[in-house]
């Protein structure tokens, strides 16, 4: 993953922040799973922006979370959807703001349906 994140590629980074969060085969390093985390997140991984914001939510950083959410949601990922909805009845989040990351995370997910992807949900690993 190390020569593919050099070249910038977006899950390569993702992979690299796992393995130094986790230690697997790699010795744990925050800073290193940081780096990479936003490096990925930059690059439009929206796994990795909802763990930034999963991150600044465990660091007391709500605001910051929730743009985190907004952007990943924008990008179709279902679990930031779910944390706004969270942050949305306990006051965090306006009605407005939910409503526009509904229809942007609606949006990315009709933009990427087809049936080849479909089928190839079926044999996914994650």
């Amino acid at each position: 993953f190390t020569r593919a994140a050099e070249l910038g590629n977006a899950d390569a980074h993702y992979r690299l922040s796992l393995l130094y969060h986790n230690g697997k085969g790699i010795e744990k390093d925050g800073g290193k799973e940081m780096y990479h985390l936003k490096e990925a997140a930059i690059g439009g991984h929206p796994k990795a922006r909802y763990n930034l914001g999963i991150g600044e939510w465990n660091n007391g950083n709500t605001k910051k979370a929730v743009k985190h959410w907004i952007i990943a949601a924008t990008q179709g990922h279902d679990g930031s959807i779910n944390e706004l909805m969270d942050e949305f009845r306990g006051g965090m989040v306006s009605k407005d703001v939910l409503s526009a990351a509904l229809r942007a995370h609606q949006a990315a997910v009709d933009a990427t349906k087809s049936p080849q992807r479909e089928a190839a949900e079926e044999y996914s690993y994650d």
